[in-house]
């Protein structure tokens, strides 16, 4: 079975905007995911990023642009600017690292569905009632907001050392079982190529 490693941040609008398109091309390809939610500010200055609000304005512009011509062709709502960003991304992803653990309900989902909150919905991903909101809403029981909250932030540190060894330097990034690196979701439909040949 191939295997993916999906390298992500629940900040990430290009994560957003890859709505549930990595979950369709596994499928079809019988692909199992790891879902691997990490610190993307703490990955830039190990890997040669610049976080969004330091980068020159110019860069500052385009990304605002690209984000929203990119949201109208995949027919997604945008806020391009959300009101609680950024925010402190470990609860939510503390949340995908328990239901993970956990199961019992549709991953993807709830990785779409916080991703929404915050890129589409103008709430706070931090706040336990959000967290809590999006891990009902894809089938999860909403405790898990409370539980393996250490196991949580070790994966969640670990998921970044993970990130630094593999090569990832953005989000979201996917990495195949066999070596082969994708970044962005523009690039979905080369990971759907590898995949199949």
């Amino acid at each position: 079975m191939a295997t993916i490693d999906f390298y992500f941040s629940t900040l990430s609008p290009y994560t957003y905007l890859a709505g549930n398109r990595l979950e369709q091309l596994a499928a079809a390809h019988d692909a199992q995911i790891t879902y691997k939610p990490f610190d993307i500010q703490a990955l830039f200055p190990r890997t040669g990023g610049t976080a969004p609000k330091d980068r020159h304005p110019a860069r500052q512009e385009y990304r605002l642009i690209e984000m929203e011509r990119q949201a109208k062709k995949l027919d997604l709502p945008i806020n391009l600017k959300p009101a609680h960003w950024p925010t402190n991304a470990a609860p939510s992803s503390y949340a995908i690292i328990a239901a993970q653990n956990g199961g019992g309900g549709d991953l993807g989902a709830l990785v779409q569905s916080i991703l929404r909150a915050c890129w589409a919905e103008e709430k706070d991903i931090a706040e336990d009632a959000v967290i809590r909101e999006c891990l009902t809403a894809a089938g999860f029981d909403a405790s898990l907001a409370d539980s393996g909250l250490l196991a949580g932030a070790e994966t969640y540190g670990q998921n970044l050392e993970d990130a630094v060894s593999a090569g990832v330097f953005g989000a979201p990034f996917y990495v195949t079982g066999d070596g082969a690196k994708f970044w962005g979701q523009d690039r979905l439909d080369d990971l759907d190529r590898h995949l199949s040949e």
